[in-house]
């Protein structure tokens, strides 16, 4: 027994010498060159400070910030991406345990009864007992790499599923956000079409009673009888635009579809602030274009692990136990059973298929290439969209505040007028209808304003990101 386990000794010392020195087949992993701008339009801690921060707070309403909380705990969507992660968890904890020997254990028992009339003749003790017992052991030397290729790829794409995580709670916070101002301002466009309707209801009142009074024509009744029925019409739609909002906004929260708490008013929801320079680096923190990156890491890894199969593939295998007629003998020395060696498997003909693997690890490379060539490009589009959309915006949203306060004056004024003869009903119609759309635009041009906002802090993907997974319950931190 001695020189048995000092020659398996020697065995094990030569694999694992052979497997340091064993060499890493394909390329190893090299980040692209990309032409992107150094920075954008708008010094550069204040826009990774302001990047950082949970930018929702700034909106200035518990509201909003407790409905992103809840949507953080209880999304759906956030849950599907966090058992991805512990998915791509597991298939590496799988992939990386081949690089270690994998032992196991076997006992095994049987009574057999031979046929006293077959050609050979039948054992002594017919019938007889059979029992072994042996623990078992077997490794694959990765002198080529390919098993560390796997597991690099298997890696990439734990990273890349963090990644994702990590983008769901981007955009639910996002969505989240978006859906809150969206409900606000369809409050306050209710608002305006529910005291239009009440203003023009009134005047069809008093228009009636002149009309029976022989003061003004029918002409004039029918055209105050239409901007009344107009009103009418806007209410119904808008209350089921808010109810349908409603119910989206409470399932982004992880509730069943129903009514929605409020909070600030569209007017007193505070605009997020601009940062004040954006380097192009923060964009490197973007969770699709780490997640892209990562899938390239991956499809990089698999072409020196197919590689590898033109390659032998080298395992040693070993068996120490016993074998006996009874479980008292199992253990004696006379029934102790014991083998290893060493197995050389190596190509020798196979038509094209190792040809075909290469090559098709190598496509999946190039697609993934492109695929962060174009989350890189998507995402300084997306940034340069929200920047541009933001402070175009912010002018037309001055511009039709400006609109919304002279359409008020010459409503007023024109009302006088035909109230004194100066004028026809004409007149003031025009002044109330566009006086109504205008206002109503403008509600939906601060809906729009914070919309940009929202899409510029999303856009960058900055370290809020974390932040807002911190709240998720348990979410994990960032793996990198």
């Amino acid at each position: 027994m001695k020189t048995i386990r000092a020659s398996g000794s020697r065995w094990v010392l030569l694999a694992a010498a052979v497997a340091t020195a064993g060499c890493m087949l394909g390329p190893d992993y090299k980040r692209p060159l990309l032409e992107v701008p150094d920075r954008y339009y708008y010094a550069s801690s204040e826009a990774r400070e302001l990047a950082n921060t949970a930018w929702w707070t700034q909106f200035g309403d518990p509201v909003l910030d407790a409905l992103i909380e809840e949507g953080l705990r209880n999304n759906l969507d956030l849950r599907i991406a966090a058992a991805r992660v512990d998915q791509f968890a597991g298939v590496l904890g799988s992939t990386r345990a081949q690089l270690f020997p994998q032992v196991g254990a076997e006992l095994t028992g049987s009574r057999t009864r031979a046929s006293e009339r077959s050609a050979t003749g039948f054992p002594p003790g017919n019938p007889y007992n059979a029992v072994q017992a042996d623990v078992f052991a077997s490794w694959e030397i990765d002198l080529f790499g390919r098993l560390r290729r796997l597991n690099e790829a298997a890696q990439a794409e734990l990273l890349a599923s963090e990644e994702g995580r990590r983008a769901t709670v981007l955009s639910l916070v996002a969505a989240i956000a978006n859906g809150y101002v969206t409900l606000r301002a369809l409050d306050r466009q209710l608002e305006i079409s529910r005291a239009t309707l009440k203003s023009r209801g009134e005047s069809l009142e008093v228009f009636e009673k002149r009309f029976k009074g022989g003061v003004i024509s029918h002409l004039e009744l029918e055209q105050s009888r239409s901007e009344y029925a107009t009103a009418l019409a806007a209410v119904p739609d808008l209350e089921r635009q808010v109810a349908q909002q409603e119910n989206a906004l409470a399932v982004l929260v992880g509730r069943g579809p129903g009514p929605v708490a409020r909070g600030a008013t569209i007017d007193a929801l505070v605009l997020p602030a601009v940062p004040a320079g954006l380097p192009s680096e923060l964009l490197e923190r973007r969770p699709d274009v780490l997640g892209a990156e990562q899938a390239l890491v991956a499809a990089n890894a698999r072409i020196g692990a197919a590689k590898a199969l033109y390659f032998p593939s080298i395992s040693l295998t070993g068996l120490f136990g016993g074998a006996s007629t009874s479980l008292s003998g199992l253990f004696d020395g006379p029934a102790r059973v014991w083998t290893y060696g060493a197995a050389i498997t190596a190509p020798v003909f196979t038509a094209g298929s190792i040809k075909g693997q290469v090559q098709s690890a190598e496509a999946a490379e190039q697609q993934a290439l492109y695929g962060y060539q174009r989350a890189v490009q998507t995402a300084f589009q997306e940034a340069e969209d929200a920047l541009v959309g933001q402070a175009r915006y912010r002018e037309r949203l001055a511009a039709q505040q400006l609109q919304v306060k002279a359409l008020r004056n010459y409503a007023r004024l024109a009302r006088a007028r035909y109230e004194g003869g100066y004028s026809s009903f004409l007149e003031v119609l025009d002044a109330e209808r566009s006086l109504f759309s205008a206002e109503l635009d403008f509600t939906r041009g601060q809906a729009a304003i914070q919309a940009q906002m929202i899409g510029l802090y999303k856009a960058l993907g900055g370290g809020w990101v974390d932040t807002a997974g911190a709240l998720a319950g348990g979410a994990s931190a960032p793996m990198r």
